[in-house]
């Protein structure tokens, strides 16, 4: 939750403050100095882009840094010759750090050029010690290091840089091997003014033999509810109708808590606040998925019916392996019994091919699981080696060339089901959340429904942000074409 502080009205003769978020809005104002003086001295704001790699969290976390950003006073822009660079990085699998290490030869030749610019790192590929002594050693032109466990004090670490004394360069590098902290009401700006992402959560206590996330996210931490509930409040107050609760396995939220709540029980009193119109979640391990939160899903009316349930294997013998804590069986007795609860639901899922150690016949059982279930679309892709987790040492390998034949074969499975599913509305009335203007339609709105498929209609601006009904006309593989049902208000004479 974020409160308004005037930043003028601070001391800046005065010590810093201990406690956060005190301290924090302090080193705000005192970044709000320095912008000043880049702005009397160029006769313009200093200009911020930041970059973010990687998932929903990122996402998220972005907004968060943009938001202390803002209120330093930088100005937003999406180009990276800017005057502060940051990059939030992810680390999920090795391609996404060699993605950063080629922005950042880009950004050599922008510093050659600028040498005031500021360029920072943070996020998950930080927390990798490996990949800070690279950047180190390699890229010493950047400005500013952090991790995933300190982002609140971005104005704080631009401020220890910025006040190095004249001529000297000193790399600011502050990451953190774990925290307990959960740092509230600090400023956000979000990407869309009528939906946004909430943390209810942050780390993961589950240690899948193929993941990097525990070890650069830590352990898991609940958000106490009574806070979740009072951002989203403040969300709905400034025009949101749509949340999306956020966490690396939300279906274990509130266990660590002094008093503690279920998901399913977090996700009821949600449901209950007024002027939300839709709640979304992400992610949910099966392993926790109970009876109690099919039961929430079916019963609170806001929830929408998608549910994104991370499959990774269809092989039992695998799954184990991975240290997935369920099996082929029992994940397709989920299927059924959330399947029974809605019949609606749309069903999403994860699944990696070429895992060591896969065989031919697990394989198959990946695919008889897709065959089975009927997702509406699946995440895929080929095993990752990420060093620090038991899969990179394990043996039997599987080779390049026979995981990625796999791969072909099981996207080809996916997208063949996923367009026979996609049309079973076809002709239907449905509420759409009118999320943007069509990229290649002129008068034409992209939006959303309840169980995230896109719709693209006829429409214009004004409509974005709000929930029409749309009659959902042809679909497309994965989308449908549809026309807007008018208000029956608008039709009434007057």
């Amino acid at each position: 939750m974020y409160q308004e502080i005037d930043l003028d009205k601070i001391d800046m003769n005065a010590e810093p403050p201990a406690e956060e978020p005190a301290r924090q809005y302090y080193f705000m104002a005192k970044c709000r100095q320095w912008v000043r003086e880049f702005e009397g001295k160029n006769g313009r704001r200093p200009t911020a882009c930041i970059q973010t790699f990687g998932c929903q969290m990122n996402a998220r976390d972005s907004e968060k840094l943009l938001g202390i950003l803002s209120q330093a006073g930088f100005q937003e822009t999406d180009r990276e010759e800017a005057d502060f660079v940051l990059y939030n990085t992810c680390t999920v699998r090795d391609n996404a750090n060699q993605k950063v290490y080629g922005h950042l030869g880009y950004l050599r030749n922008l510093k050659r050029r600028n040498p005031d610019m500021l360029i920072a790192l943070c996020g998950c590929m930080m927390q990798e010690k490996t990949a800070v002594d690279r950047i180190k050693k390699s890229y010493p032109f950047v400005d500013i290091i952090f991790g995933t466990h300190n982002i609140f004090k971005l104005a704080e670490l631009i401020c220890k840089r910025t006040g190095c004394p004249s001529g000297r360069r000193e790399m600011v590098v502050d990451v953190w091997d774990s925290t307990e902290a959960i740092v509230e009401e600090l400023p956000t700006e979000r990407k869309f003014p009528f939906k946004s992402g909430v943390n209810i959560m942050f780390g993961c206590n589950n240690f899948c033999s193929y993941c990097i996330v525990p070890y650069v996210r830590g352990r898991e931490r609940s958000r106490e509810p009574e806070d979740i509930l009072a951002e989203i409040r403040r969300l709905v107050q400034d025009g949101v109708v749509e949340v999306m609760l956020l966490g690396q396995n939300v279906n274990s939220y509130g266990k660590n808590l002094a008093h503690p709540i279920t998901f399913a029980q977090l996700l009821r009193r949600v449901n209950e606040i007024e002027g939300l119109e839709r709640i979304r979640f992400m992610t949910s391990h099966p392993k926790d998925l109970s009876p109690e939160l099919i039961e929430a899903m079916k019963d609170c009316d806001k929830v929408c019916r998608h549910l994104h349930l991370p499959l990774q294997s269809g092989s039992s013998r695998i799954l184990g392996v991975m240290n997935r804590r369920y099996t082929k069986e029992r994940y397709l007795e989920l299927v059924e019994e959330i399947r029974e609860a809605m019949p609606d639901i749309s069903l999403t899922t994860d699944i990696i091919v070429g895992f060591p150690g896969e065989t031919e016949e697990d394989f198959e059982e990946t695919l008889d699981v897709v065959r089975r279930v009927r997702y509406d679309s699946a995440f895929t892709f080929l095993y990752s080696k990420r060093t620090g987790t038991p899969a990179a040492a394990m043996e039997n390998q599987v080779p390049e060339d026979v995981a990625k034949e796999r791969f072909d074969r099981l996207l080809k499975e996916v997208q063949g089901i996923a367009g026979e599913v996609c049309g079973r509305d076809t002709g239907t009335v449905q509420k759409v959340l009118v999320e943007c203007p069509d990229d290649h339609q002129e008068g034409y709105m992209t939006g959303r429904l309840s169980n995230n498929t896109i719709v693209h209609f006829p429409g214009g601006k004004d409509l974005v942000g709000r929930i029409v009904e749309v009659r959902l006309e042809e679909a497309r593989g994965f989308y449908y074409m549809g026309s807007r049902i008018q208000d029956r208000s608008a039709c009434e004479p007057c």
